[in-house]
């Protein structure tokens, strides 16, 4: 059986590197390590050209550690239609115009037909109360739709039996 096809978002690599003291941050961190140290034997990884640009973005003093730790990746490509899935993310109103980056993720996962999409991001991706309504435009564009999920969500490994 073929692993799961997992889009991983710029939250991953930042979590995994942050040097935030914050006990929140530290957990994060803590569950993004355990799962990462998994997650290629589990998922098949990919992530795409937004994350390594929002990782260039800004001055803190992990970002050269975490584009390394996503650089190996395969990346998922931007055509045309990616554009028209966005814009219609903004026209349902699923996304806030501002974080352009957000609905870019989840138009690249929906549309390459990830199985899941591992953010951090419980504002705009990971969130539950969000997840009917990008079911609901999804479907109307007639596009996948990858379950939004945390590295924590993930650490529990699969119900696929073992031999």
């Amino acid at each position: 059986m073929s692993k799961p096809l997992t889009y991983v978002e710029t939250t991953i690599p930042s979590f995994y590197h942050t040097t935030r003291s914050s006990a929140e941050a530290q957990a994060r961190r803590s569950w993004t390590r355990q799962w990462w140290h998994t997650a290629t034997e589990r998922y098949s990884l990919v992530t795409s050209e937004a994350v390594f640009d929002e990782l260039l973005d800004g001055d803190y003093p992990s970002k050269a550690d975490a584009q390394a730790l996503v650089r190996h990746l395969p990346i998922l490509q931007v055509v045309p239609a990616i554009a028209e899935i966005v814009d219609a993310y903004f026209q349902h109103h699923l996304m806030p115009a501002d974080p352009r980056g957000d609905a870019l993720h989840l138009a690249l996962a929906s549309y390459h037909r990830c199985d899941f999409l591992v953010t951090w991001n419980c504002q705009h991706l990971a969130n539950a109360n969000k997840y009917w309504h990008v079911r609901r435009v999804n479907g109307l564009l007639g596009l996948y739709v990858p379950l939004l999920v945390t590295p924590l969500e993930l650490l529990g490994g699969t119900d696929e039996p073992t031999d």
